[in-house]
């Protein structure tokens, strides 16, 4: 298992990177992703990917800056002669975010603002595959387990994004796993109790330690990263979702990580490739 960075930025437009997204290779073949933020559908094709390995996508959450550039990744697939169906996996709805399926049917549906595609998933319309979107529960404290093509598997959690419905992933293959915080301020644990041992762990770095109280019930500073990925566990740590205010802080950020965490850290780059399970 490969993962390969296509977005280690947030949302914005000044900090020379593509927003959140990763892509997960098995045995050279691009078979998940998660998350479809800004400039991700480019870094796609510069990856060497192809559309037609992708077995499905998984959302942590919708904001834009994880999940704008869907409709790129589906008009493409017109051109590749994709014939089987693409499966999409996100988080259950509240007041403030739609559901997988509504945000699918709110792009893609009959009244949609893409509804020219909406052949993709209507099931009386023609077309060589379809969208299939699949809600997981973004409420409580109980795992999603999903057994996926190849053996694979991707277990979710709910995890505390503000107000916002949002899902923590890890995939497990072969024995290698890598899990992906999302963006959470880890507030009920459940997200190191998901990541247990896990081989990468790919934490969300976007707030500095000195961050104030809206900022911290959003996401982790940096102590609480390490404090997240010390009781997990974890042997590796991968920094991504980087943005102005805690880049240049490297130094700092690896302080703050270090009065806990003592395992191999890194800063994730756009279409960087990293290997969880090498020693």
């Amino acid at each position: 298992m490969k993962i390969q960075i296509l977005g280690s930025g947030g949302p914005e437009l000044t900090d020379r990177r593509a927003s959140t997204s990763y892509l997960i290779w098995l045995n050279g073949k691009a078979r998940l992703l998660v998350d479809t933020g800004p400039g991700s559908s480019l870094h796609f094709e510069q990856s060497g990917a192809q559309l037609n390995d992708l077995d499905a996508v998984l959302y942590t959450h919708f904001h834009v800056d994880h999940s704008s550039d869907l409709p790129a990744f589906i008009k493409a697939a017109y051109f590749t002669g994709r014939n089987r169906d693409l499966y999409l996996y996100g988080p259950t709805s509240n007041a403030l975010m739609p559901s997988a399926t509504d945000f699918i049917d709110g792009l893609f549906g009959v009244h949609g603002i893409y509804r020219y595609l909406s052949e993709y998933l209507q099931p009386g319309e023609s077309s060589l595959y379809k969208i299939r979107p699949v809600d997981i529960i973004a409420a409580g404290d109980k795992a999603t387990v999903l057994a996926l093509p190849g053996q694979i598997t991707a277990s979710a959690v709910p995890v505390h994004h503000g107000p916002l419905p949002a899902l923590a992933w890890r995939i497990d293959v072969d024995g290698c796993s890598v899990t992906f915080s999302g963006d959470t301020n880890n507030a009920g644990a459940r997200l190191e109790r998901l990541a247990q041992d896990t081989d990468l762990f790919i934490v969300h770095h976007a707030i500095p330690e000195n961050a104030g109280a809206t900022a911290r019930n959003l996401h982790m500073t940096p102590s609480m990263i390490g404090k997240t990925v010390h009781n997990a566990g974890a042997k590796k740590l991968l920094l991504s979702h980087r943005m102005q205010r805690t880049e240049g802080m490297e130094t700092e950020t690896l302080q703050e990580i270090r009065k806990t965490f003592q395992g191999p850290v890194e800063f994730a780059d756009d279409l960087a490739v990293y290997e969880p399970c090498l020693p």
